[in-house]
């Protein structure tokens, strides 16, 4: 087990961070049955505390320097779980289109292709992008909002419009984020064959 003093990296599990994001994963299959059964306040509620928990691990982990390895893996995967399962959930009751849905899923398609380039020319994920997580920030957020004007019919006016201001501009910054990421890929892979190239000509000299 390491330290994670001034910011490091840890190899701690049972942090509170971990926990709160762990409750986040354990909520998401609550979450759908609740959107599926129609109960929309419910399901409110449990986004609800999923986005304050979202944002309350990462300030948390970052004051009491608990920032961990496994936090890392479950912090994204619980706020990507939340993000489909509600686009999924509205879109198959009809509340939001499928061609958001699409765009979303799309772009962590492309993500995953990405990854299975670095894996194979022997390279790990690269770093989070700063843009990646505002757009991951806009698209968690807009959710709720969207939900509000369905629980509450009377709050429908200003939620839908700021919902799908949130919505539809995470969704540009999530595929500008990928397109950086696929320039920062194709940028990793050649480092490798320009190592060769270079030991190549000095062998020859």
């Amino acid at each position: 087990m390491t330290g994670a003093a001034n910011g490091a990296v840890s190899d701690r599990v049972l942090t509170l961070p971990n926990i709160l994001s762990f409750l986040r994963l354990v909520l998401v299959p609550v979450f759908l049955v609740l959107l599926a059964q129609g109960s929309d306040g419910w399901a409110l509620v449990v986004l609800s505390v999923s986005s304050f928990t979202d944002w309350l691990d990462g300030v948390l982990a970052r004051r009491w320097n608990q920032i961990t390895r496994l936090g890392q893996l479950l912090d994204p995967a619980a706020d990507r779980l939340y993000i489909f399962a509600a686009l999924i959930g509205l879109a198959w009751r009809d509340l939001v289109p499928w061609w958001i849905v699409l765009i979303v899923v799309g772009r962590d398609v492309f993500m995953l292709v990405l990854g299975v380039i670095l894996a194979n020319f022997g390279f790990g994920p690269l770093p989070v992008h700063q843009l990646g997580k505002v757009a991951t920030f806009y698209l968690f957020y807009a959710l709720p909002l969207l939900m509000l004007g369905q629980a509450f019919p009377q709050l429908d006016w200003w939620s839908q419009p700021v919902g799908w201001a949130f919505a539809i501009w995470g969704a540009f910054l999530y595929w500008w984020a990928g397109i950086i990421y696929a320039i920062e890929t194709m940028r990793v892979i050649r480092l490798p064959r320009v190592s060769e190239g270079v030991s190549s000509d000095t062998l020859e000299r």
